[in-house]
């Protein structure tokens, strides 16, 4: 990781006990997904509490319309990364798909090899929030979770699901993986929410 020194107005960008960096660390936990052909190995399922289940293909994912977001991220480990600039699929693009229930109050994003992370709905509809495929103008590299993962910068980036494959409309909330190995719920990094009991 490279650390900088923050200046004063970028300091008030940083939340507690954050260290600002101009890399981007790598860390998940588990193997990292290889892909031969998105064509027949990938789809991304909208299931749950919805009117009618969507299924879609890599090439019916990416054909939907792109948008662009600039953004901070906080990692629960205690580094942020500044100006990020993602591309992708707006969240408002995706639930133009669907119908949501009344009654769903919650989201389960689901991803490669059982990973998920759970996030309230009004926040998973948050303006800014996509799916990205290319960040600071590159493609995503498999390590940063190509070829798509969500990014919803206002919770810690372990919410920021990589290799994602799918989303679960719910009426509860539900602990995701990270959630169920002692991670706090919610995950706000200016209120230091890393851990359950914070």
């Amino acid at each position: 990781m490279f650390f900088n020194q923050a200046t004063n107005a970028q300091r008030d960008r940083i939340p507690p006990n954050q260290k600002q960096t101009t890399g981007f660390p790598v860390l998940h936990y588990g193997d990292v997904p290889a892909y031969t052909d998105l064509s027949t190995e990938w789809s991304f399922r909208i299931f749950g509490l919805i009117e009618e289940e969507v299924t879609l293909s890599y090439e019916q994912m990416m054909a939907l319309p792109k948008g662009n977001a600039t953004n901070d991220i906080h990692c629960v480990t205690g580094w942020s990364k500044l100006d990020n600039e993602w591309e992708g699929i707006p969240v408002e693009e995706v639930l133009k798909l669907v119908k949501v229930k009344p009654e769903a109050k919650y989201v389960m994003l689901h991803a490669e090899h059982g990973w998920t992370a759970n996030v309230p709905l009004k926040d998973f509809m948050t303006p800014g929030n996509l799916f990205a495929n290319k960040h600071n103008g590159q493609e995503l590299t498999p390590d940063h979770g190509w070829p798509l993962r969500f990014v919803i910068p206002h919770l810690y980036f372990w919410k920021s699901a990589k290799w994602v494959r799918g989303i679960e409309f719910l009426e509860k909330d539900k602990q995701g993986f990270w959630e169920k190995n002692g991670y706090n719920m919610y995950g706000d990094p200016w209120k230091e929410q890393r851990f359950a009991w914070d």
